[in-house]
């Protein structure tokens, strides 16, 4: 990988490492912070995205119809997400989610893509998926229920990622969309798809907007950004490299989990996260 998708891979992990600490360590959840979250992702990123489609000069019905079904997954990753975030430990849900996502796609990019990523590479891709395994089992709960909750849950999220980033992936490589405008469109549908559920209660609305406006912020910016700097990196490197390597955001988390949340077993968060940090290290060098 070069200097520059590296770098772009790197401040992807950190901002996105950013918003699942923020939505944890608030507390809330629901539709209500998601549509909010949306209102502000579309504000802010409109002058970009309609710039770079009217730059780019893309077929606006193709746009569309990658953008919904686009915008469609996210929302079920975001409700799944926090679901998840409810029922199980952050340690446990977003590490197996983010282990099992990177796992399917390099399978399926590498049939669907037609990718041959080398040897190094590939087990750079092995290194981080075991990675967030063990730092996903760095938690064992008085409650078996919330571990299963939490592993259940933590499946079902690796699944969508999977789902998402292939066709993500493919509509910002093989439909050459500008990755900031498909992905502001993608946003953009959200909002318009969640409205119905977002506006069910008014007050409850008003409410999360007062109480969690910081967190809406911070996801509705941070949240686009994280993503829009992984689609321009799908641009210059196999999807099967970048995605496993986004995935540096699990040391992140885990570790945060530990600090702030006073999640136990540091040591076995630790060695976890060295073993995907190695892993980045064989992907860079593949």
């Amino acid at each position: 990988m070069s200097a520059l998708v590296i770098g772009l891979i790197a401040f992807a992990a950190i901002a996105h490492a950013t918003w699942n600490i923020a939505i944890k360590k608030a507390g809330t959840s629901g539709p209500s912070l998601l549509w909010l979250s949306f209102i502000v992702g579309t504000l802010v990123f409109a002058p970009f995205g309609v710039w770079t489609l009217f730059h780019s000069r893309v077929d606006l019905w193709h746009w569309l119809f990658l953008a919904v079904v686009s915008g469609s997954l996210q929302i079920v990753y975001f409700l799944l997400l926090q679901r998840g975030y409810r029922k199980g430990d952050v340690s446990v849900v977003y590490p197996l989610a983010r282990g099992t996502g990177p796992l399917l796609t390099v399978i399926f990019a590498m049939i669907l893509f037609r990718e041959r990523p080398g040897i190094l590479a590939l087990f750079g891709a092995a290194l981080v998926i075991l990675g967030v395994v063990v730092t996903g089992l760095s938690r064992r709960s008085e409650s078996s229920s919330n571990n299963k909750a939490g592993i259940i849950y933590g499946l079902l999220i690796g699944v969508i990622i999977a789902v998402y980033t292939l066709w993500d992936g493919a509509a910002v490589t093989e439909s050459n969309m500008p990755p900031v405008g498909f992905y502001w469109g993608s946003v953009l549908f959200q909002f318009v798809l969640l409205a119905p559920i977002g506006l069910r209660s008014p007050a409850r609305l008003i409410s999360t907007g007062k109480k969690h406006w910081l967190v809406v912020l911070i996801l509705g910016v941070l949240a686009p950004l994280a993503y829009i700097l992984v689609l321009l990196a799908f641009q210059m490197a196999p999807v099967s490299i970048v995605a496993p390597a986004r995935e540096v955001s699990v040391v992140l988390v885990s570790l945060a989990g530990w600090l702030f949340f006073h999640e136990p077993n540091p040591v076995r968060r630790l060695v976890g996260a060295g073993i995907v940090l190695a892993g980045i290290v064989f992907l860079a060098v593949g």
